[in-house]
């Protein structure tokens, strides 16, 4: 019996197969992980005093988008320097839970 595998497909799966699996955030655990973002990112009418901008409300956002953003500011990646101080000792799990917890926060 002969086996025949279309190269693309199979480099795919094999691709897809080596991404590091993280668990699901628990919104629970995020909960408490959170306490420090809620002060700006829940409060209404905040505003960073110098420069001058809305701190934007988290609330509702996909839990992929929160996720990658946090990533990126404990990675360096995204710059602003109080993100990247809150996030640069967030685990993986820690980043999964909180992204959580906002996804489903009002």
């Amino acid at each position: 019996m002969k086996i025949v595998v279309q190269t693309g497909l199979f480099v795919g799966l094999l691709a897809f197969s080596m991404q590091p699996v993280l668990a699901e955030g628990d919104a629970d655990a995020g909960r408490m992980k959170a306490e420090t973002c809620l002060g700006c990112h829940a409060a209404p009418n905040i505003e960073n005093a110098y420069p001058m901008y809305r701190v934007p409300k988290v609330g509702g956002q996909h839990a992929e988008y929160l996720a990658a953003t946090l990533r990126a500011y404990r990675d360096g990646q995204r710059p602003h320097k109080t993100m990247q101080a809150n996030a640069s000792n967030l685990s993986d799990q820690d980043i999964e839970d909180i992204s959580a917890f906002f996804a489903n926060y009002k």
